[in-house]
């Protein structure tokens, strides 16, 4: 038999000096709460302030006028008739089962947590994109948020703001932001250097590159970011209602813990339906503005 002395012998911390560490960090943080979480909350009353707002929009709109924007929308966005009459069918459904004002809260939040996520992830792309320091700085804090469970990060923001919506944008923004930053990232840097050497031959400014070259040639690349963005935000509409986010995530938490089959089953088709119409929608739209620019770049 092999001799396995030596996996007993690997060195240790004591269990008193683990001890204290936690107790110092936990202190730390505790300290921390208690002098500062007052002042974060202020901070993010006006995003609280327009998430109570969104909500009562979505939910005070007649069911008709919304599915009809819903499916102009879609039209607009994919050219696709047949795409506009599966996110009408698919609303209809959802309103038929009684589960519409969970999904247009899912809906709220989702869509703030989309906008904040490509408002903060673009600019870091552009800045990845533009500097290896950054990129090098930036790529393994992605990395952490990529691979930490979701459940890690939820302790610390529950303890600083407590439960309800800003804890929960917050956690699904950390959770959804890295795809949008690194195809950003991505798309900027893909852009050919021909192009680039092109524009500078005529005269453009750096930021006028940016804005009138790169930006508009990785737009399909960065259209595949919010893709996966919008994917993982809805990814964590279960675990977003552990801390108070209203919408298709508590029934389905409830039917975990009551073991109510039925009623997370039709609520989790809900998520799907919407997972699916936002990635058609965002996909199809991805493919048209790269025909665009193909047509362009050929005429």
């Amino acid at each position: 038999m092999a001799d396995n002395s030596w996996l007993t012998e690997f060195p240790e911390m004591s269990r008193s000096d683990l001890l204290t560490i936690r107790k110092t960090l936990d202190g730390a943080y505790r300290e921390f709460s208690r002098n500062y979480g007052e002042t974060i909350e202020s901070f993010f009353d006006p995003l609280l302030q327009f998430l109570i707002w969104f909500e009562k929009l979505l939910l005070g709109t007649p069911w008709w006028l919304m599915i009809a924007i819903l499916a102009g929308v879609s039209y607009m966005a994919s050219r696709s008739w047949k795409l506009a009459v599966a996110v009408i069918f698919s609303f209809l459904a959802i309103g038929y089962f009684g589960m519409w004002e969970d999904t247009m809260r899912t809906m709220s939040i989702i869509l703030v947590c989309t906008m904040l996520a490509i408002f903060l992830g673009i600019p870091i792309g552009i800045a990845m994109a533009r500097s290896n320091r950054v990129q090098s700085m930036v790529t393994p804090l992605l990395d952490v948020m990529q691979t930490m469970p979701a459940f890690v990060y939820l302790i610390p923001v529950v303890m600083l703001l407590g439960i309800g919506k800003i804890p929960g944008v917050i956690a699904v923004v950390i959770y959804a932001i890295p795809p949008v930053i690194r195809l950003t990232n991505l798309g900027i840097r893909l852009v050919d250097k021909e192009v680039l050497e092109a524009a500078t031959a005529y005269g453009a400014s750096p930021m006028q590159r940016l804005f009138g070259v790169q930006l508009p040639l990785a737009m399909p690349t960065i259209m595949a970011g919010i893709n996966q963005t919008i994917m993982m935000a809805l990814a964590m509409v279960v675990i977003a209602s552990m801390i108070g986010v209203k919408g298709l995530g508590q029934p389905v938490l409830k039917s975990i813990t009551n073991q109510y089959f039925t009623l997370g089953l039709i609520n989790g088709l809900a998520i799907v339906a919407l997972a699916i119409i936002f990635d058609r929608v965002s996909q199809s739209y991805a493919k048209r503005s790269q025909q665009h620019l193909s047509g362009g770049h050929n005429e």
